[in-house]
């Protein structure tokens, strides 16, 4: 097995990966603010489901979440029904890590200081101006690291689409183990996310050096 078809192989694989980590990325970050909301919310009946809701899908594995989503809809209403592999794969993802986004959001908009808010209702602001001019602003500088560490984890945590048989980075890499009896292919697999992490981390250092005028 030469080198090169292993490497196309796998990045093949790794594409389905990036996919991946980028609707999912692109869905549960507007979703993770909205939920966010809803457990702040004055609302109690709101805050209580909402809050349900985050509190199941950060107390079960993710790994369940996925099979949940792909074989329940199969077993409910009878074959036919499954949303298929890849879309089971993102609503589980999305449902996920909009939970954990929306705590990094709720304590970012907590974090900043009432008496800010309060100026600037005595300056005449509207809610939504205090919000978007005062309060987002800050809310980002804040939430940069703990959403860097999140996202970073999100890279990695694709590799379990596995689970339910997408042919994404580590399964090309164990298919090569199984057929071929080979497992540098595997340990491979490892240089693809250490370089896609570290570019992530070079880009989250930057977003903390542009923001650093909030110190």
């Amino acid at each position: 097995m030469s080198f090169q078809t292993v490497t196309m192989t796998l990045l093949d694989g790794f594409l389905l990966n990036i996919e991946l980590f980028a609707v999912t990325l692109v869905l549960s970050l507007p979703l993770g603010l909205v939920v966010s909301f809803g457990t702040m919310s004055r609302f109690k009946p709101l805050s209580l489901l909402v809050r349900l809701y985050v509190y199941i899908m950060r107390s079960t594995p993710l790994m369940l979440q996925l099979a949940v989503v792909f074989y329940l809809p199969g077993i409910v209403f009878g074959p036919g029904h499954s949303l298929g592999r890849m879309g089971a794969a993102v609503l589980a993802f999305v449902l996920n890590y909009a939970a954990y986004f929306s705590e990094i959001f709720r304590g970012g908009i907590q974090g900043v200081p009432a008496g800010q808010r309060e100026a600037g209702q005595v300056l005449g602001m509207t809610r939504s101006q205090i919000f978007f001019q005062v309060t987002l602003l800050q809310v980002v500088k804040r939430i940069v690291p703990p959403m860097g560490n999140e996202i970073i984890t999100l890279v990695k945590d694709t590799s379990l689409a596995r689970i339910i048989a997408i042919v994404e980075l580590t399964k090309a890499g164990e298919d090569y183990v199984k057929t071929a009896g080979i497992t540098w292919p595997l340990f491979y697999t490892g240089v693809y996310y250490l370089l896609f992490v570290g570019l992530l981390t070079l880009l989250f250092r930057y977003l903390e050096h542009r923001l650093s005028f909030f110190r």
